[in-house]
């Protein structure tokens, strides 16, 4: 029954990345999301229903546009790929239940804010709105985390975010401050520090390992967003297990 599970919200992660796509490539340029079908970024062809097929369509057409050629980037099939194994993975930790739904949400918001940020370096207000909301309509229902304990999470991760960004005048993006905001409403304390770390940690590494390969620069700004989705995961799958770790160790 789990696998069986598993299998229907990966394919359901499937077809909300290929939403999650158009989000991605609209919300930046001041787009509806809602109306208009898509189309072509190249030649502008609206595109059939056997065009937008969660990546059997990609695979099919070769990674090319079936009307005029030209490629098709692979970010597509990576959004819808990463979307489907992340609610797998989430449905096989919570099960069907309120805290599914509440995170289910916050990795769409997550993937999308990545991925804007990766490719504009702006994280949209109206996509961190959208987080709000989520949060203020899944947080009764998942009743997973205290009231005060999400509003200090919120205020813990943002403030910490924000005082990095003062000190490093401008290394630190207010849409990254923002993000950790959201994230710690749905974490809570403590949780939304522990994801602050993981961000910080694996930030770090990467930063470390593109400069050593050269592909980045001293100066050169590497969007945050990325970790900060990264960070919540991990805290949101593995977060209490390694809180009651360190509790161990600071008693014994």
């Amino acid at each position: 029954m789990l696998w069986m599970g598993s299998f229907f919200f990966l394919l359901l992660g499937l077809f909300i990345g290929s939403f999650l796509n158009v989000v991605i490539y609209r919300l930046p340029r001041g787009e509806t999301i809602i109306w208009g079908r898509s189309r072509c970024p190249a030649c502008g062809r609206v595109l059939a229903w056997r065009d937008l097929v969660p990546v059997a369509s990609y695979l099919v057409l070769r990674g090319r546009c079936r009307y005029c050629g030209e490629r098709i980037s692979p970010r597509y099939v990576a959004v819808e790929l990463l979307t489907g194994v992340v609610f797998a993975v989430l449905f096989w930790h919570f099960g069907l239940s309120a805290s599914l739904l509440k995170y289910l949400f916050l990795s769409c918001i997550l993937i999308a804010a990545s991925f804007i940020d990766l490719e504009h370096y702006v994280i949209p207000d109206r996509l961190l709105l959208a987080g709000l909301l989520g949060a203020a309509v899944l947080w009764p229902l998942a009743g997973d985390v205290e009231i005060w304990y999400s509003l200090i999470g919120s205020v813990v991760a943002g403030g910490f975010l924000l005082a990095v960004a003062v000190a490093s005048k401008g290394g630190m993006g207010m849409g990254d401050v923002k993000l950790a905001a959201v994230t710690g409403i749905y974490l809570g304390w403590p949780k939304a520090v522990l994801a602050l770390f993981f961000a910080t940690v694996s930030g770090g590494l990467v930063a470390v390992l593109l400069l050593i390969l050269g592909v980045k620069g001293k100066k050169d700004a590497i969007p945050f967003g990325p970790f900060i989705a990264v960070g919540t995961l991990a805290s949101v799958l593995w977060g209490m297990p390694v809180i009651d770790w360190y509790k161990n160790i600071i008693i014994f």
